[in-house]
């Protein structure tokens, strides 16, 4: 199947919110009060009206779609690009040729294709700077064969979600990163 089978084949951003079991009201909340700066609307203004499409493979349940969703619809509305959702787990065939690492079914991964369903360039799971923020929250957990690793772990997911839905600045780093790969 070529990209613009795929990109057919994937829910508009209305059809997956609306089939949002998990993270429906952290994606909205983000959706409703992020925007993009006037810096980066100027940025992306070489893109409007270009023809990108985006097929985004993502889960409900995934905290990083959570928060990489909504910039990516804003993105998507400020330059006039079509994005459909594809549900990473009904759709391995696709999924396992976008492995982060060549080993991980990490999402959000998203592709952008042209008009033609030419693979133009590929983001995700995270941005730098949020891998960085992980990362580091990452190393203050104890070893995985200590008896709280489990519980500091939940917990350590947890706090990062809430970051995600309140902090404006991961927020414009999801969206620099995007731009970095789109301009590539």
């Amino acid at each position: 199947m070529n990209l613009n089978q795929w990109f057919e084949k994937g829910l508009t951003a209305e059809q997956y919110i609306s089939g949002m079991n998990v993270n429906q009201a952290g994606m909205n909340q983000i959706l409703e009060r992020f925007s993009l700066s006037p810096e980066e609307r100027e940025r992306f203004a070489p893109l409007k009206g270009k023809g990108l499409k985006a097929i985004a493979l993502s889960e409900d349940w995934c905290g990083d779609a959570l928060l990489n969703n909504p910039i990516l619809l804003k993105i998507a509305d400020e330059i006039e690009m079509d994005v459909r959702f594809l549900l990473r787990d009904q759709n391995l065939e696709l999924m396992d040729q976008y492995l982060t690492n060549g080993t991980s079914r990490a999402i959000p991964i998203y592709i952008f294709i042209n008009k033609d369903g030419e693979e133009l360039a590929v983001w995700g799971p995270r941005a730098k700077q949020l891998q960085d923020l992980v990362d580091q929250e990452r190393g203050k957990l104890p070893s995985q064969d200590d008896p709280e690793f489990t519980d500091k772990q939940k917990a350590m997911y947890k706090n990062l979600v809430k970051s995600y839905q309140v902090d404006e600045n991961l927020w414009h780093a999801v969206a620099n990163s995007i731009w970095d790969k789109l301009r590539g």
